[in-house]
């Protein structure tokens, strides 16, 4: 009786029960039906923002121990850099030095990897920031693993020809010199014997009488064998291999020709006066790589410490050069 419904008849002074078309009925049911849909919605888009379903907790837990674990590679990586520094030191200041090799070249270790965007596919997350961060990291240490390597195996190669380099370093003084008292003048700047200007000599000078034999100080292959009247007047030079290089200038004459390859010890000329020199001597250079060095400092092979530090100490003296 509560669903039906009466209209007040003002003919018949009386209430008439009221007959709804089933099409009304079924208009009525989809309006109820359609609220209860769009009540159910608001509700469920309420729940939905005040709480997380089962999928979405699970998930956060996830995202929460993913978070945590790119934390942790990171601190990892960061310990792993810092052996990898470490090395990198090591490497170009103890082990490279010890084979006179050069330095990896900064850029070489720390340089991009270029090219297009890598890491485009893990950019618009919410944790985009350590993933990227990460990621990129990780292709850094990639790379200085893969350069150091590849360093590792070329020391590895200089230590296998070690004993050849050391035979054909430069490593004794070019005429025999046992008493140092034929060492005339140093490396530096020098008093020019013609000119009397201060004038940077580079090499060393050793008197002694013409004919003396003058010997070569490292193994190598003989790369010039000139005569001239000027200048370094009739000198040789010597290829050692390993950036090293040596010439002997002003000599008398020559026991040795262009490719022929000499041992450490060999004689290869004979003190001279030939070209701009004031006296028999023979001028001696060292060249590393193209760059004149020192000679002094590689008279390791038949002085005693002793002897190195008054040959040091003899050639800072000189003030005159004789070329």
């Amino acid at each position: 009786m509560a669903n039906t419904r009466y209209k007040f008849n003002p003919d018949s002074l009386s209430f008439d029960k009221v007959r709804l078309s089933y099409k009304a009925v079924l208009l009525r049911f989809l309006a109820y039906f359609v609220g209860s849909l769009i009540v159910a919605a608001i509700y469920g888009f309420i729940f939905t923002i005040l709480f997380d379903s089962p999928e979405e907790k699970a998930l956060k837990r996830e995202i929460e121990q993913m978070t945590i674990q790119y934390s942790l590679m990171q601190k990892e990586m960061g310990t792993i850099e810092k052996v990898i520094s470490h090395l990198q030191e090591t490497d170009d200041n103890l082990y490279r030095t010890i084979f006179e090799a050069e330095p990896v070249h900064s850029t070489l270790r720390e340089g991009g990897t270029g090219g297009v965007n890598r890491y485009k596919e893990l950019e618009g997350f919410n944790n985009s920031a350590i993933v990227l961060e990460t990621a990129k990291r990780l292709d850094r240490i990639r790379k200085q693993v893969y350069i150091q390597s590849r360093s590792f195996d070329e020391l590895i190669g200089l230590a296998r020809d070690k004993e050849e380099m050391l035979k054909c370093i430069p490593a004794i003084m070019p005429i025999s010199n046992k008493d140092l008292t034929r060492t005339a003048s140093g490396f530096g700047l020098r008093i020019h014997p013609i000119y009397k200007i201060i004038k940077f000599h580079s090499g060393m000078d050793f008197t002694a009488p013409s004919g003396t034999d003058i010997y070569a100080t490292g193994n190598g292959v003989v790369t010039a064998v000139l005569a001239s009247k000027r200048g370094l007047g009739n000198h040789i030079i010597i290829d050692h291999g390993f950036g090293y290089s040596s010439l002997y200038a002003h000599l008398d004459r020559f026991n040795v020709r262009k490719g022929q390859k000499v041992q450490r010890g060999d004689v290869i000329g004979f003190v001279g006066n030939t070209g701009m020199s004031v006296a028999p001597h023979v001028h001696y250079e060292v060249m590393l790589n193209g760059i004149h060095v020192d000679p002094v400092n590689y008279y390791f092979n038949d002085l005693t410490a002793g002897e190195y530090e008054r040959m040091v100490e003899i050639a800072s003296k000189t003030g005159q050069s004789f070329d």
